[in-house]
């Protein structure tokens, strides 16, 4: 692979000088196992998916080592190494798995920077495009400092090893703390039609030029149900999911989409969501959900 063919509808946001992130992207941690943990059930169907991402234009997928752990990164490094010009892979620190596929949150510094490393050698990469520091939990973050640890993830951006820094279920308060020490090009936090708490970030993020990627954008391992959002998506000729997706991408003009699928088929749905325009009376009613 030498360049991204085609082009996704969506358009595309600059957060940095040589960060051109499509806006709507694809989300890799669904080609892990169940749970997020062991192998998929159909390998040359992930490396299908990644192949076919790429090919319709997507130029921003998010990733971890502990997705599998590491069997997402291996997958995506099978599929697409040598990586196309164009594509920047995104992923993020902050937490590893136990044998039991437990989710255990890991910030000691010296153990992050071996975090990035190890991300490193899976995507079989010299240097990362985007590293998240994960912070928080799933549920919504905490107030706690995190200057040491974002500090430890600088320290590698300066010795080449990540070009640019992000941050994850984090507050407004640990955002600004983060900047003084480097700068954000993406905030990654829970929200979508119904969680709706971080309103104000997604505004401060569009004033400065942040790309928000709002994980669980379907609402997660509790999926996005509202009678409202399919009444709106029946009126409009799409799935509940497109509209959740189109709302997103209509909400803000930095919001950047990762839904994660391990099939071709939803991959295309998810990228044709990207197409739909949403009248304002359908998205005044959609706002009302939250």
């Amino acid at each position: 692979m030498t360049d991204v063919t085609g082009t996704v509808p969506g358009g595309t946001l600059t957060p940095a000088d040589g960060l051109t992130l499509t806006r709507m992207g694809y989300g890799a941690m669904q080609l892990a196992g169940p749970h997020v943990f062991g192998p998929p059930k159909d390998r040359d169907e992930a490396v299908a998916v990644l192949r076919e991402a790429v090919e319709r234009g997507i130029t921003h997928i998010d990733t971890s080592d502990f997705y599998g752990p590491v069997v997402v990164n291996e997958i995506i490094k099978e599929a697409l190494h040598p990586y196309p010009e164009g594509l920047h892979i995104v992923t993020k620190v902050g937490a590893r798995r136990g044998d039991d596929g437990s989710w255990n949150l890991v910030r000691d510094p010296e153990d992050l920077k071996a975090q990035v490393r190890e991300n490193l050698q899976h995507l079989g990469l010299d240097a990362l495009d985007v590293v998240n520091l994960r912070f928080g939990t799933v549920d919504g973050p905490d107030e706690e400092p995190l200057a040491e640890q974002f500090g430890a993830l600088a320290e590698l951006r300066q010795q080449g090893l990540i070009r640019h820094l992000g941050l994850s279920s984090v507050s407004d308060v640990q955002l600004t703390e983060a900047q003084a020490i480097a700068p954000v090009v993406t905030v990654q936090n829970l929200y979508n039609l119904a969680n709706r708490q971080d309103d104000a970030l997604v505004e401060r993020c569009a004033a400065e030029g942040i790309a928000f990627a709002p994980f669980f954008p379907l609402g997660g391992f509790t999926p996005l149900q509202s009678q409202t959002l399919t009444d709106v998506a029946a009126r409009v000729g799409a799935s509940p999911q497109q509209v959740a997706l189109a709302w997103l991408l209509q909400r803000s003009e930095t919001i950047v989409l990762i839904p994660g699928t391990s099939s071709r088929a939803h991959l295309r749905e998810n990228i044709a969501a990207a197409d739909l325009v949403l009248p304002p009376e359908e998205i005044a009613e959609l706002d009302g959900i939250a």
